[in-house]
């Protein structure tokens, strides 16, 4: 299984990328210097650990996303269910809503989903 974890600086740093893709690798290491100060090395070492996990690509100078945000968020859920509680969502749900009661429109949104899926 793939990693899809991110430390806290490597979020905000892919974040960064997907607010302003595509965009050039010099105007990222701009905005890096600006909102984390860091070096244009520190932005390149970022960079290829990220291209490297196929997150990202940096293609004659210009970096854009191989996965877009909302992918690469559902795959960080699948790995967190999937290591977290035997790939059962009916466990993850059972444990979530033990700490937090679900609202109307949470409930209402999630039976849309299930209707979707048993449609498709």
């Amino acid at each position: 299984m793939e990693n899809y974890k991110l430390g806290e600086m490597e979020q905000k740093f892919a974040d960064l990328i997907w607010n302003n893709e595509p965009i050039s690798s010099r105007e990222l290491t701009q905005l890096c210097e600006k909102a984390f100060m860091w070096k244009r090395t520190t932005t390149y070492t970022m960079l290829k650990r990220l291209c490297e996990r196929k997150i990202f690509e940096n293609s004659h100078g210009t970096v854009r996303a191989l996965m877009k945000r909302e992918e690469f968020l559902g795959a960080q859920g699948e790995q967190f269910v999937e290591e977290s509680f035997g790939g059962s969502l009916p466990q993850f749900l059972a444990a979530f809503t033990r700490r937090k009661k679900l609202s109307e429109k949470e409930i209402e949104e999630i039976r849309t989903l299930i209707d979707a899926q048993e449609e498709g």
